[in-house]
């Protein structure tokens, strides 16, 4: 074999890189979005990595990439290496002063594009070399297959292998805009619920039934019906304002709508369950600057948003 065939077929960074992404991401054109190279250029450093390796890494269909097993056993020996490389740098640019690099964060929909954008842009504003790749799902995603370093999670964890760092509790009100609650008659107790037009929210569990606290203390249960059901906080948000029913929700979600008296609250000496808000790292990626940066000013950040409470008991 001669010298250039031998140099081609090198185990490089970059390549270790392209790997990693489509092994994650399972598609090519999304990688080669995201490395912003054109896909010939992902597909040739795929083509290399398992010609350097000697053997399959991927397998693909036309419609698909998925991993080998030997694929399998190569990324996570790639992930291993490219957060140490990635840590060595960081180290280094620290002891410059100057922290740089890529952060990838998944955050809920609605608080993202509410309120964590705007956060994103002031920790950019004060490290202007960190970037920052923001997702936006209400999917619990696997933060280690999804090539995620941060997540900001709403409700209860089950990412156990995950590093936690409690932000808080999300205080919930019940809100329903003032013209539709006029054609309601006057509501008092939660029993006066039952039967109203509700909007509920596809994707989180129990959102058939209300539990509220009475100023006593006791708990009301009340079924929540409706026609309307959504899968996205933005859209129960619209609804909300347009006067569509009544909805449980998340102060920071409707804090400026209750400002403004777009909506108001429902049986306000009642109660909902606050819900927790935590941030998980992946362990490998927790000790690396930009990171640590990230993680520390996210939670000192959103611990000011509306309706973020530190314990249960402070929400009620």
């Amino acid at each position: 074999m001669d010298k250039s065939s031998l140099a081609g077929a090198d185990i490089t960074l970059e390549r270790m890189r392209t790997f990693v992404r489509v092994a994650e991401r399972g598609n090519l054109s999304a990688v080669a979005r995201e490395l912003r190279v054109g896909q010939s250029t992902v597909t040739r450093h795929l083509h290399e990595l398992e010609s350097a390796i000697g053997l399959p890494l991927l397998s693909r269909t036309t419609r698909s990439v998925t991993l080998t097993e030997e694929g399998r056993r190569y990324y996570q020996h790639c992930t291993q290496i490219l957060r140490l490389v990635d840590q060595a740098s960081d180290d280094m640019r620290d002891a410059r002063g100057a922290p740089a690099g890529l952060v990838r964060v998944s955050c809920t929909a609605a608080l993202g594009v509410l309120h964590v954008s705007r956060l994103i842009f002031a920790f950019q504003d004060q490290y202007p070399d960190i970037q920052i790749d923001l997702s936006l799902t209400d999917e619990r995603i696997d933060l280690v297959e999804a090539g995620v370093d941060v997540a900001i999670r709403l409700g209860a964890l089950t990412d156990s292998n995950m590093k936690r760092r409690a932000l808080g509790f999300s205080q919930r009100v019940l809100v329903a805009a003032p013209a539709w609650l006029a054609t309601q008659g006057e509501l008092q107790t939660p029993a006066d619920l039952i039967g109203l037009e509700g909007i509920r929210m596809i994707n989180i569990a129990s959102s058939d039934t209300l539990s509220l606290r009475g100023p006593d203390g006791a708990t009301h249960s009340v079924p929540s019906t409706g026609r309307l059901r959504v899968d996205h906080g933005l859209a129960s948000r619209a609804a909300m304002a347009a006067g569509r029913g009544l909805s449980p929700t998340h102060l920071w979600l409707v804090d400026d709508l209750l400002a403004s008296g777009v909506v108001v609250r429902v049986l306000p000496d009642y109660t909902l369950p606050p819900m927790p808000l935590n941030l998980l790292i992946v362990p490998e990626r927790a000790a690396i600057v930009r990171v640590r940066l990230l993680v520390d000013y996210l939670a000192r950040e959103m611990a000011r948003l509306p309706g973020i409470m530190p314990t249960p008991a402070l929400a009620a």
